[in-house]
C-alpha cells in the first residue's frame, strides 16, 4: 500500500474509532475517495465483478446505509454481483456472522433487514447464539433446522472465508465497499453515505471498462 493510501487508511480508522463523524476531506483526500488494494484480489464468483459489502449487524452506520446499498444493487449490470460480508472485529461478533450465513443457507434473507431493526430500533440484544436462536424462532423459523445450520461446517467455512476477506482487504471499519478486488471505499473516505454509493458506482464503471 502506498504512503498516500496508508495515510487515508489511518484517517479512516481514526474517524471510525470515534463514531465515524464524516468530517469534510481536503486536498489529496478529497481527490481520492477510495483505497487501492495491492495486490488485487481474485473474484470468488467466476466471470463476475464482485462488489463486497463489508458490514456488521451491530454497526449503526451499516444500519443507515443498508437500504441505499440494496437500492443500488438493483441497478448493477448483469456482470456485477454484490456479496454482503459480515465482519467480526472480535470473537464476540462471530455469532452474528453465523446468523447472516445461516439465514442465507436457509433461504431466509428476508429477515436480514429485521436483524438490523431488532438491534437498532427495538434494542434487542441478540448478540450470542442463544439470543439469536430464540429470536429467529420467534420469527417463525424452525428452531432445530436453524440450530443445525448455525452449527454446520458449511456456515463455519463461510465465516472463515469472511474473516479471510476482511484481512485481505484490510477492513478496519464498517461499512466498507470493495469493488472488483481492487478498490475499497467507505463513508469516511467518501464523506457521506450517499457519497459512498456514488464512489462505489464510479469504481464499478472503472473496473467494467
Amino acid at each position: 500500500m502506498s504512503l498516500k493510501n496508508l495515510l487515508l487508511r489511518t484517517f479512516a480508522i481514526a474517524a471510525l474509532s470515534v463514531g465515524a463523524t464524516f468530517a469534510p476531506l481536503s486536498g489529496a483526500q478529497a481527490a481520492e475517495r477510495y483505497i487501492t488494494i495491492e495486490p488485487a484480489q481474485p473474484s470468488d464468483t467466476t466471470g463476475k465483478i464482485e462488489v463486497l459489502e463489508f458490514f456488521a449487524y451491530t454497526c449503526p452506520h451499516c444500519n443507515t446505509i443498508e437500504p441505499m446499498v440494496q437500492s443500488w444493487a438493483k441497478t448493477l449490470p448483469d456482470n456485477v454481483v454484490l456479496k454482503p460480508v459480515p465482519v467480526a472485529f472480535n470473537a464476540s461478533m462471530a455469532d452474528l456472522q453465523k446468523l447472516y450465513y445461516s439465514l442465507e443457507s436457509l433461504g431466509r434473507l428476508d429477515l436480514h433487514d429485521d436483524v438490523f431493526k431488532a438491534i437498532h430500533v427495538e434494542r434487542k440484544r441478540i448478540y450470542d447464539a442463544k439470543a439469536i436462536i430464540d429470536w429467529v424462532a420467534e420469527q417463525g423459523v424452525d428452531r432445530k433446522a436453524f440450530e443445525d445450520v448455525f452449527n454446520s461446517f458449511g456456515v463455519n467455512s463461510k465465516v472463515m472465508r469472511a474473516d479471510e476477506l476482511a484481512k485481505l482487504y484490510a477492513i478496519d471499519g464498517t461499512p466498507s465497499i470493495a469493488v472488483g478486488g481492487k478498490y475499497v471505499t467507505s463513508p469516511t473516505l467518501a464523506n457521506s453515505y450517499e457519497g459512498t454509493i456514488a464512489e462505489a458506482q464510479r469504481l464499478v464503471e472503472l473496473v467494467n471498462k
